[in-house]
This record gives structure tokens, sequence and C-alpha cells, in this order.
């Protein structure tokens, strides 16, 4: 590790950070409420109908990440575009109030509209916070998914709690002004964006190389989780029946979070102050990964109360690999690519990962009837791609001195 002078985080930093929790805490608040709204006494839908709206809903993002994309980086910028997805998507909470299939529908429209344009130009705005100072992207961008997860978690408690306590309509409420809240700091704060392409020290066939690198890895690593995730769920259902644990559903929904804020929050002071190569930090993620996974397997197909300490210290090292593998991944981009094209990059980066989620879905059935088969795979493809990557970084390091010696 190398120690970082004359770079830090300035108050854009948490303002963008803080904007991202609230909008998150809205979102992820907001789909706890769905299918049991959907199905409850106002819509009565089946489970079947409901589970396929909250589908395409789900995937409706990915499309609409896409063209909030392209609007933000190629029409109107990135800032309006993002006041802009706040509005929408605040409106769009409110509509779901209205007791009827045309407001479920309308409502969710304007929520996947709104969080297509925000999401993808809010990434790109923060990333370009650091092109003068792009060894503290790792610390910035792992800040940033901090506040992820911690307004996903707020969320999800909190409206989840209103949602059953006092009713939907106030979920939804809460869901929106949320929302609101989350683009005032957008709205007061100016923008202080860098204008420089920091990637000229960097040959375009580099920049490609490792963006091309990041695309497959991200893909791979999401498309490893969701198959490895029957085991977990499995696992985790199991735990939650034993009382000894006395932990709320909406605890255990969360758990992945608790794990992942300490060991984030420790990623954010070191990186904040000491610099290793992005995919060295990839590299300690993958092997966590692995490692993780084989934690999952050494708990037996029936546990018992003694297997809660390898399960959390499944959580924890899983949460490692999180740590260093999804705030990595922007960084990566930011740092390689084009800035004014960095928001329909960012967009793109979703594309790999539902190719391969999709191609892996092929086999869900299997590995959902025998969830240790794809454990197995999980393992022995993280074991893999971790080789892969320590290969790689020892061939940089090598280029890397070979250019200081020349």
């Amino acid at each position: 590790m190398n120690r970082i002078l004359h770079q830090k985080h300035n108050k854009q930093t948490f303002y963008y950070s803080l904007s991202r929790l609230f909008e998150r805490a809205s979102y992820y608040g907001l789909r706890t409420l769905l299918i049991i709204y959907m199905t409850g006494e106002i819509l009565k839908m089946d489970r079947d109908e409901a589970l396929s709206i909250y589908g395409w809903f789900i995937l409706g993002f990915t499309i609409f990440q896409i063209i909030g994309a392209l609007l933000g980086d190629l029409v109107i910028g990135n800032r309006k575009t993002i006041i802009i997805g706040g509005v929408l998507q605040a409106i769009g909470s409110f509509t779901l109030c209205l007791p009827s299939a045309m407001g479920l529908y309308v409502g969710l429209a304007l929520v996947v509209l709104g969080s297509g344009f925000y999401s993808p130009n809010m990434v790109s705005n923060f990333g370009k916070l650091y092109l003068n100072k792009t060894k503290r992207l790792d610390s910035g961008f792992t800040l940033f998914y901090l506040a992820v997860n911690l307004g996903s978690f707020l969320g999800i408690l909190l409206i989840g709690y209103l949602g059953e306590k006092f009713g939907y309509n106030i979920g939804f409420i809460t869901a929106g002004l949320l929302m609101l809240i989350s683009i005032t700091p957008i709205v007061i704060s100016k923008e202080e964006i860098a204008i420089i392409t920091s990637n000229s020290e960097w040959s375009l066939n580099k920049r490609i190389l490792n963006i091309s690198i990041v695309f497959i890895l991200v893909g791979l690593y999401w498309g490893i989780y969701q198959i490895t995730g029957f085991r977990h769920y499995d696992l985790q259902h199991d735990f939650r029946e034993m009382t000894i644990l006395n932990m709320s559903d909406n605890i255990w929904s969360l758990i992945n979070t608790i794990f992942i804020l300490p060991i984030g929050i420790i990623a954010v002071i070191v990186w904040t102050y000491f610099y290793s190569s992005q995919f060295f930090k990839l590299m300690i993620g993958f092997i966590s990964g692995a490692i993780s996974f084989g934690i999952l397997y050494l708990i037996p197909e029936i546990p018992t109360e003694k297997h809660v300490t390898l399960y959390f210290l499944f959580l924890f090292f899983l949460g490692i690999a999180e740590i260093h593998i999804a705030p990595i991944i922007h960084s990566i981009l930011t740092k390689y690519s084009n800035p004014k094209y960095l928001s329909i990059l960012v967009s793109l980066i979703f594309l790999p990962t539902g190719l391969i989620s999709l191609f892996f879905g092929w086999f869900n059935e299997r590995f959902y009837d025998h969830p240790i088969y794809g454990l197995k795979f999980g393992i022995i493809a993280m074991a893999i791609l971790s080789i892969v990557l320590v290969g790689l970084v020892l061939w940089n390091k090598k280029t890397f001195n070979k250019e200081v010696a020349n």
C-alpha cells in the first residue's frame, strides 16, 4: 500500500452520498410493500400475477437506466436528469396511494422511469467528483456504497413498519417524501465536477481491456451469487426458525447489510489514506467470496444451533467480498472511461449481469432442488476467477516495473 497525499473528500461527496441514501431508502422501502399490497384486500391479485408484475417492475430498471443515461450524457445533462428522475419517482410513490389497478400501473411506471433517470446519472456525477484524485476513488465509492446499504436498511425497517402498522398509503407517502428529500442536497449544492480526462495516461487498448474485464467480472460475480443464493436462503430460513437467536424477520432480511456496514466503514477509512490497485482489491474480493462459499459448504444439510457461528462467519467473508467488488467496479469504470459518456457506461454494466443471470436461470430448477450443486459450482467458479485475478495482478505489477525501469 502507498500513502495517499494531497487528495481529500469534499462536501459534494457527502451531499451525493446523502442523496443516494434517501433514494435507496425510498426505493427498497417501497419494494417491501408491493407484493403484500397487490395480494391484499385492495387489489386482491393472486400471488403469481403479483410476482409477474414485480418481475417486470425490476426488469424495467435495466431498460430505463440506459434511456436515463443517454438523456443525461447526451441531451440535458446529468444533474438535471437526476432531479427530474427524483421528482418522477416521488410522484410515482404518491400515485400508488390510488386504490386501483390503474394507480398501481401508473405509479410503478413512474417509479421505474424516475429511478432509471436518477441512478446512472447519480453514480456518474459522483465518480466525476474524483477525476482529479483517482487514488481516492475506491474510498469514495465505498462510502457511496455504504450509503446505498444503510438507505436500504433504514427504508425497509421504516416503510415496512409504517405500512404494516398504519396502512399501505402511509408507507407509499413516506417513500415519496424520502424521494423528495433525496434530491434536496443535489438542488441546493453547486455542481463541482472536475473537467479533465483523467485516463489520458493510459492507452486506449488498456482502457478497453480493463473496462471489458470489469464487465465480465461483475456479471460472473452476481451470477454466481444468484445460484449459490438458494443454499444461503435455505440456511437463513432454518436459522430464523431457531428461537435461540430471537431476531425478527426484518432483521434476518437485512442481516447481510449488518455485516457489510462495519466492514465498509473500515475500508473507507483505510482506503482514504492508503492506496492499493483496484484489481488487487478485486482479487481479495473474489478470494474472500470463494472462502465464504467454502464455509457455507461446511454447514450440513440440516443445521443445528451450533452451526450459527459458521453461518455468521460465511456472512463476514461474503461482506468482505462485496465491499472489495461492488464499489470497486464503479471506481474502475470511472477511472478508465471517457467522463462524457460515463453515465451510459454505468447503465450498461447491468447488461452482462442480466445476461449471465438469464443463462444461469436455465439451471435454477436444478439448483433449487439441489442447492448444494449451485454451492459447489460457486466455490469452483470463484476459485478459478481468484486465480485469474492473481495472475492479472502479477502481470500488471511486472508490466509496471518494466515501464519504470525503462
